[in-house]
């Protein structure tokens, strides 16, 4: 019964495990391709269950888009607060790329695999990530040795470098350990170069 099974967890609990599995399905099958009995049937739930948690698909993969925004958000917040020094560069693009987990892979993988329905929900919610990351660019940008272009846009490389991790990955043998190892090395290897001197 669907309120036994929805007993073990907690609604957090739950509510995560919808948003896990929905995206597993999501990235599998195709956004459109999926259906809520689907998600349900996977966590053995009712669909009623789920409906709990989530009005439907498209509230499923906004509740998992606005987490990513959150988590942007608070990057920002973060970074306004600290000393305005070069170093803050080096924290902050390693805060960003440490945050990743093999879980949150799949929601770069999502995006990737359903290009379509990524657009029309940033142009809903007035794309949240991007917008942020961009603010937090600029932010860090303003405290580059040198702000010079090139520059400007190593330091975007080395935000997104979990991003070019996972597509470098795209049809290879390489584990989500590999990739999040692999931004984590290249975002390093980009922050030395940009705060080299001489």
């Amino acid at each position: 019964m669907e309120e036994h099974m929805i007993g073990r967890r907690s609604g957090p609990a739950t509510r995560a495990a919808i948003q896990r599995v929905a995206l597993e399905l999501f990235t599998k099958k195709g956004y459109e391709a999926t259906s809520l009995r689907e998600i349900a049937d996977e966590l053995g739930i009712q669909k009623p269950s789920l409906y709990y948690h989530f009005k439907g698909k498209e509230d499923i993969l906004r509740a998992l888009l606005d987490e990513r925004g959150d988590e942007a958000e608070q990057l920002l917040e973060w970074i306004s607060r600290q000393p305005q020094r070069p170093e803050l560069i080096r924290a902050a693009v390693l805060r960003w790329v440490q945050s990743f987990s093999a879980e949150k892979l799949r929601g770069i993988r999502f995006l990737s695999a359903n290009p379509l329905v990524a657009r029309t929900f940033e142009g809903r919610t007035d794309d949240r990530i991007g917008s942020t990351l961009n603010q937090l660019i600029d932010a860090l940008a303003g405290l580059l040795p040198d702000r010079s272009p090139a520059k400007v846009l190593q330091l975007r490389m080395a935000l997104l470098s979990i991003n070019a991790a996972v597509d470098a990955a795209t049809s290879t043998p390489f584990t989500d350990e590999d990739i999040l190892a692999a931004a984590n090395a290249g975002a390093i290897a980009q922050i030395d170069a940009l705060l080299a001197t001489g």
